[in-house]
């Protein structure tokens, strides 16, 4: 198997991973008070999620 015979570069690097991006967030609307949300999370202005409160608003 062949080895690199000098060490690359810094920017050399960076180019080959220039195309390694993280995708958009998706959202979704919240069924009690209609903020956005992440999916499958609870809903960070009331608190619920599938329909019950998971976390308290105190």
């Amino acid at each position: 198997m062949a080895l690199p015979k000098r060490r690359q570069s810094k920017s050399r690097s960076k180019k080959r991973r220039t195309h390694y991006k993280s995708g958009l967030v998706s959202t979704t609307t919240c069924p009690q008070c209609n903020a956005t949300k992440m999916p499958h999370r609870a809903c960070p202005s009331c608190g619920y999620y599938r329909g019950r409160p998971v976390i308290s608003s105190s």
